[in-house]
């Protein structure tokens, strides 16, 4: 079609379709309602240069953030701050790595003020208001996105700041490099399912004995009781004995041996008695939601992205789905009138 002068309310009306669903999808639903005969070529290649904007001044805000420029101060601060960090999947076009895979991981933040409950069953943490950030980028590019959307949301003036997550090789070192936490917490529910996990590899996958055993330990670690846990688990990979260089990462014996790490290595994020008892979350529901649905635009077997591709698209469905209002007022700056190639 060549250039296209969309005016501010048919490019808005563009970027969310191209955000929410499949090209040739949103070309249907806006022909449906412009009268038009649009292609789903067509509107990826809007998409992906409208959503190219938006990555260009997410980028260039952290740029200056790194000059000096902060964020205004939130003029209502959070009682608490919980920052979760998570992984989702992209397949790409090209192949990479020794498997030839297609497919990446795509980082997702979600950060969510809360106000903290009273320790009890009845009285939860709540959840108020949620943001988000996605990238591509490795986890250094990644964290300084989520430094500045912290700082965007009342990092300092925060009276507490967790991070909150499973125990991926990225997470740690990302929030001690950004200064992120006053705590930072192992999912529960992630630690529960290594629990199951290594229970089966102990004593047989159907066996009985391993329910019981799994039983045993996730209620050792509802009571914070992690030497507990990790001595009954050394114990188990004692007697299979260390891995051997033939075992592949699903052996019995590679997986306690993995498993003994991950507990005495996160044994000081697992303080689960205390973390209810201040009536802060121990799950990480809202970061495994947030990446469903970067996921559910994103990933498929369909769906094949170039990297730029498919980081046009996850900036502005950030916009979109954070809950403070900023798809709106980043509609309310655009010019009266743009061109679209």
């Amino acid at each position: 079609m060549g250039e296209v002068p969309l005016t501010p309310r048919a490019g808005r009306r563009m970027g969310r379709e191209g955000s929410l669903q499949s090209f040739d999808q949103a070309a249907r639903a806006l022909n449906e309602d412009w009268g038009t005969q649009l292609d789903g070529k067509q509107i990826q290649r809007w998409s992906e240069a409208m959503g190219e904007v938006v990555r260009r001044i997410r980028d260039a805000e952290v740029v200056a953030y790194e000059q000096g420029h902060h964020p205004q101060a939130v003029p209502n601060p959070p009682a608490l701050l919980v920052i979760g960090m998570d992984g989702g999947r992209v397949q790409t076009r090209e192949k990479q790595g020794e498997n030839g895979s297609r497919w990446r991981e795509d980082k997702v933040c979600a950060i969510t003020s809360y106000l903290p409950g009273d320790g009890t069953a009845d009285h939860p943490p709540e959840p108020l208001v949620t943001t988000y950030v996605a990238t591509m980028g490795d986890a250094e590019a990644f964290g300084k996105l989520v430094r500045l959307e912290a700082e965007r949301r009342g990092l300092r003036q925060a009276s507490t700041v967790l991070v909150m997550g499973d125990g991926g090789n990225w997470i740690d070192p990302l929030n001690k490099r950004e200064r992120l936490a006053d705590q930072r917490i192992v999912d529960y529910y992630h630690a529960a399912e290594h629990l199951h996990e290594t229970s089966r590899a102990a004593l047989g996958k159907d066996a009985p004995e391993a329910s019981a055993l799994a039983e045993e330990l996730e209620n050792h670690l509802w009571h914070g009781q992690t030497a507990e846990v990790i001595a009954l688990l050394a114990g188990h990979a004692e007697g299979l004995g260390p891995p051997q260089e033939s075992d592949g990462p699903d052996h019995p014996r590679r997986v306690l041996a993995n498993n003994v790490g991950y507990f005495q290595s996160h044994r000081h994020h697992m303080d689960y008695p205390k973390y209810r008892a201040k009536g802060w979350p121990i799950g990480s529901g809202v970061t495994e939601s947030a990446v469903k649905l970067f996921n559910k635009r994103v990933k498929g077997t369909e769906q094949f992205w170039s990297v730029p591709g498919v980081e046009s698209i996850l900036a502005p469905r950030a916009l979109w789905l954070s809950q403070d209002g900023r798809w709106e007022r980043y509609w309310q700056t655009r010019p009266a009138y743009f061109k679209a190639a």
